[in-house]
């Protein structure tokens, strides 16, 4: 039973209910003609560029691409460009609720194909881990899904252990997603944004949660890696070179390991569209930390994401882990 656990989708009825909620939130839906897409203006300044056809399609559509695909089910994150971290709290907890009920729809329709993840207010990490338990407890989520950075700073500098010790408590796994709805201007041309920066905001935000001392607080916190874990297994012996020579004092580095040693705490898709790059990460990390993923809706998406893996080399028992037991040792809440 393969099942994608890097997916994205926003439903449809999330968007036409913006037609008469849109002011609750302070978001203004700005049309794009002749498409039927529309982009999300929030108030406190982020403007995000038009959702894809893909991702706001109908899940008729979508069944039909993960038959062909074969994959069984999805776990649905929605996508991680309108969290917008920086509305106040009243309308980020509104907001977040909103996105979770609209997900959890569609998984109560369709409860043999969909998972979901839920999103937070992740500023206010009381409140993130209000609604976090609100999602797992009353809509069914299997965990959530978090943006790499909160407005550009790293997470590992947030005080955010409320939320890391609601998801402790719960058991659920915690799916980090890098995003950046404005591209630095470096990575604007080329497709820099999706190949480098994306990658690169998840190795910054995984190295600040290892040097602040989030994995150590938080000995039993499952964490899932976007895109074979962006740049950090590549880069693993310079973070040791530098936990080695920086001065931890005066760079607030607390590690009680060497970051190396916490490599097999994460979980990584496979993401990676490279068979021979994937089979590398499973033999430096291990297999048992490596989950399908697709990355569906989205321009780097993985087509063929069972054929990935099995162009990579792996045993019958790695595929299975692979494709099924991994994710559900992820997110033990998955149907």
């Amino acid at each position: 039973m393969p099942i994608d656990v890097h997916a994205h989708y926003v439903p449809p009825s999330l968007v036409d209910g913006l037609a008469s909620r849109a002011s609750d939130f302070g978001i203004s839906v700005i049309d794009h003609p002749p498409s039927c897409s529309c982009a999300l203006h929030f108030d406190y300044g982020l403007k995000v560029r038009p959702f894809f056809p893909k991702l706001i399609e109908p899940l008729d559509k979508r069944m039909a691409t993960m038959a062909r695909q074969g994959i069984d089910r999805q776990v649905l994150s929605t996508w991680t460009d309108i969290s917008a971290y920086g509305m106040p709290r009243q309308r980020a907890i509104a907001w977040h609720e909103y996105l979770n009920d609209h997900l959890a729809r569609v998984c109560e329709l369709q409860p043999e194909r969909f998972s979901m993840l839920a999103s937070v207010p992740l500023p206010y990490p009381e409140e993130a881990a209000a609604e976090l338990e609100r999602a797992v407890t009353k809509r069914g989520a299997a965990g959530a899904v978090i943006a790499a950075n909160i407005e550009g700073t790293n997470l590992g500098e947030v005080d955010l252990d409320a939320f890391w010790s609601k998801a402790v408590e719960l058991d659920v796994g915690v799916f980090i997603h890098p995003v950046q709805p404005q591209p630095l201007p470096r990575s604007a041309k080329f497709a820099l944004a999706p190949i480098v920066q994306y990658t690169v905001d998840t190795t910054f935000t995984v190295g600040s949660l290892i040097f602040s001392g989030v994995l150590d607080r938080f000995p039993r916190l499952r964490l899932l890696l976007s895109h074979g874990g962006g740049t950090l297994p590549y880069l693993a012996g310079r973070f040791d070179l530098m936990h080695e020579r920086m001065d931890r004092q005066q760079q607030g580095d607390v590690a009680k390991e060497a970051p190396s040693s916490y490599l097999k705490r994460f979980y990584y898709d496979t993401i990676l569209h490279d068979p021979a790059i994937l089979k590398w990460l499973a033999e430096r990390i291990s297999s048992r930390q490596i989950v399908l993923g697709s990355d569906y809706s989205f321009p780097p998406a993985d087509h063929d994401p069972v054929g990935t893996v099995r162009r990579a080399g792996f045993s019958e028992e790695e595929i299975a882990g692979i494709l099924e037991n991994n994710p559900r040792e992820l997110f033990p809440r998955l149907a």
